[in-house]
């Protein structure tokens, strides 16, 4: 998932909505740092349609990287800190394992 050119789209999300006030404009209704951003953000931020942006977001959701939040009619995305620790974590303790000889 990561060593894709997907993968690469999906870290690069992940790293901009790390301070996503740095990344995409204000919303009308909505902050980026507090409450997220949309599709059409991260769409347009990426050059792709909303739909393609839509899979990428909707993947990191499926496996708990963002949180989704319902503001009006529209879904705004942002990190879920404690979970991506989680996965690191997970990943460090087993890339120690394998590189012991």
């Amino acid at each position: 998932m990561l060593r894709t050119p997907a993968g690469e789209t999906r870290l690069d999300i992940l790293e901009w909505l790390k301070d996503p006030a740095a990344h995409f404009p204000r919303e009308r209704h909505a902050d980026p740092a507090e409450d997220g951003v949309t599709a059409r953000a991260v769409a347009a931020k990426l050059g792709v349609s909303r739909r393609v942006a839509d899979t990428h977001l909707g993947l990191l959701t499926s496996i708990g990287l963002l949180r989704a939040k319902r503001i009006r009619r529209r879904t705004y995305y942002r990190r879920d800190e404690v979970r991506i620790a989680e996965v690191a974590r997970m990943f460090e303790k087993g890339w120690q394992g394998h590189l012991r000889p």
